[in-house]
């Protein structure tokens, strides 16, 4: 009987387990970047843009400037560094980040652009702290060598009208 209970708690333990482990991998790979982020300016700590990141038929993810949210940049302000395509587009709609794929738990092989000096950078990012945070990081040739930015997570509530 004393062998029959450890067997019995022995199959409930591995199944819990296994239930558990189960449920951790699925929340993996459940989490995506599609939605809206706040950006932060790295030099004054304040908001500057929100960032909508959505996921194209094909798979890619790519993001575009929704809505600037420094109040000296008025909403007529057009990309005039940029070198390519986006050469004068709004800066509202303007698509900055393009061809993200998702490689296990982040994404990589796309690139980001920085309206203000026009120049497009390899990118890749991550989701942290279970999904309230996205880490893009825009580098030349290494990930070493380049810089990140934490982009955090909004509900639609907080900007009506998106």
């Amino acid at each position: 009987m004393k062998t029959m209970k450890r067997l019995v708690s022995s199959v409930m333990i591995i199944s819990f387990s296994i239930f558990m482990w189960g449920s951790v991998a699925y929340a993996d790979t459940a989490m995506s970047p599609v939605g809206l982020w706040r950006t932060i300016d790295d030099r004054t700590g304040k908001p500057k843009a929100i960032v909508r990141i959505s996921e194209t038929a094909s798979g890619e993810f790519g993001g575009e400037i929704v809505r600037s949210l420094d109040p000296a940049i008025p909403p007529d302000r057009r990309c005039t560094a940029c070198k390519d395509e986006r050469k004068d587009q709004l800066l509202t709609g303007l698509p900055i980040i393009r061809g993200m794929k998702k490689d296990g738990s982040h994404w990589e092989g796309g690139n980001i652009l920085d309206p203000a000096s026009g120049e497009v950078y390899d990118c890749s990012m991550r989701l942290k702290d279970g999904g309230q945070k996205l880490v893009v990081r825009g580098f030349v040739g290494m990930s070493l060598f380049g810089r990140s930015q934490c982009l955090t997570e909004n509900e639609l509530s907080d900007f009506s009208g998106l």
